[in-house]
């Protein structure tokens, strides 16, 4: 995993520190972790994304190996040989050893351009492995996105729970000494022990859920789960409606940068130089040929003829293809199938990409509908709460009533938590729907 992402059709930019002191970190850094900085470690660490850049690589040297067909082809080779015969001559019944050495060249010069056809049909392959390691890092990037805010949430859920049982605690104080007092009834008491024990119950589960989030995103980076991470939280201006774009901004955007879309392009520009390879391989082709040799045999006999020399030729070949099985013939129309193929993949493509780019939209668009109304909510259940804590201290509430506050609070503090990093999420998902998920992690680096 010793590399840097490479910054082509929209990739994420290079880390910040070194792929080798990433890659090779045994524990999480002690200071607390920005978004940036916590994907920053995953394109390092993560195996998923170095075997997408492996494939990358794969198909970068096919790339280079195919400007091969531009240059002349040269072999040597080199020969020894002794050839045996029956003969009536007793003193030299047998050939002696015989050497040679030759070097052969030849050129393509013209096949009525199936040499551009086959190398722009690589070219092209080798730019839709190009989207498709970049589709790989954006959909990891979303991944490790949603477990950072995942954690962020269930450390709010955390907070909300303390904060819970600090009330009830308080609500249970209370009546123990109303109680004492002569006010109430052992009932209250009861009422709040009730309440206390459910909200350290809440704490508990709310302490596990975060032990899970956190060891989900420590995995994504490649950590032990058991370890530790301190992440920065996100501004409340962070996604705000300011921030919004015009949904036809968005789709316009997506056709650009979507990875998934511009690798069905060059999938279907593969697949026309692919058919027009598969005509042209009909057609002549002329090329230049040149060898030269040298031979060293010695032939026994009468005279012992002593053959030293060397040969050579040069030419020019015109070869055509006339008969071959029909396997030309059906290799061309498989071809055209195959682009024809292609072509309705781009647009299943397309029409599947500006659906996730309408969805994602709009459901970003509800989140923050669902923000703003569950910050109310929040706002409301906060102040009935205290009301009615002070209601009950002066005898003008019951405990039922007080329970019932506690319990409001605690669902909108929940909702609250979950609308809010839900809405982080949403606006992840519409950065990779438009294909441009470096926008949302540039986004926050101010923040």
């Amino acid at each position: 995993m010793k590399f840097h992402i490479a910054l082509i059709a929209g990739f994420l930019p290079v880390m910040a520190f070194g792929a080798d002191d990433c890659a090779t970190m045994r524990n999480v850094p002690e200071a607390v972790q920005s978004l940036q900085d916590v994907v920053h470690m995953g394109l390092c660490r993560n195996p998923q994304t170095a075997a997408a850049y492996a494939a990358l690589r794969s198909s970068h040297f096919s790339k280079n190996a195919a400007y091969s067909s531009y240059l002349p082809s040269v072999s040597a080779g080199v020969s020894a040989s002794k050839n045996f015969a029956q003969s009536k001559d007793t003193r030299n019944p047998n050939y002696d050893w015989g050497y040679g050495g030759s070097i052969s060249a030849s050129y393509l010069i013209f096949d009525f351009g199936k040499r551009e056809s086959d190398f722009a049909q690589t070219l092209a392959l080798y730019r839709a492995a190009g989207f498709d390691f970049s589709e790989t890092v954006q959909n990891f990037v979303y991944g490790l996105v949603g477990s950072y805010y995942e954690l962020l949430k269930a450390d709010a859920d955390v907070e909300s729970a303390e904060s819970a049982l600090k009330v009830a605690q308080t609500a249970k104080d209370t009546a123990d000494k109303k109680f004492k007092a002569g006010v109430v009834a052992k009932a209250d008491v009861y009422k709040a022990e009730t309440t206390l024990a459910s909200s350290q119950l809440s704490l508990e589960r709310a302490k596990n859920n975060r032990e899970i989030a956190k060891g989900t995103l420590l995995t994504k980076l490649s950590f032990p789960a058991n370890q530790e991470i301190k992440i920065a939280d996100m501004s409340s201006t962070f996604g705000s409606e300011a921030e919004n774009e015009n949904i036809d901004e968005l789709i316009e955007i997506a056709r650009e940068k979507r990875p998934d879309l511009l690798k069905a392009a060059a999938n279907k520009d593969a697949a026309w130089h692919k058919r027009n390879s598969a005509f042209l391989k009909n057609l002549p082709s002329i090329s230049a040929n040149a060898n030269v040799g040298w031979n060293d045999e010695r032939l026994p006999g009468v005279f012992e003829l002593d053959s030293n020399r060397m040969s050579g030729s040069i030419g020019i070949r015109a070869s055509m293809p006339l008969f071959a099985g029909f396997a030309n013939v059906y290799g061309a129309r498989a071809a055209e199938s195959d682009y024809e193929r292609a072509k309705y993949n781009e647009e299943q493509t397309t029409n599947a990409a500006m659906m996730d780019v309408f969805t994602a939209y709009q459901n970003y668009k509800t989140a923050q509908t669902v923000l703003k109304h569950t910050n109310a909510l929040l706002k409301s259940a906060t102040e009935s709460e205290r009301v009615t804590a002070g209601m009950y201290k002066v005898g003008r509430a019951t405990m039922l009533d007080w329970q019932t506050s506690q319990s409001e609070l605690v669902n909108a503090q929940k909702q609250n938590n979950a609308a809010k990093y839900d809405l982080f999420v949403k606006r992840a998902a519409v950065a990779l729907a438009i294909g441009d998920i470096k926008s949302e992690i540039e986004g926050t680096k101010d923040e």
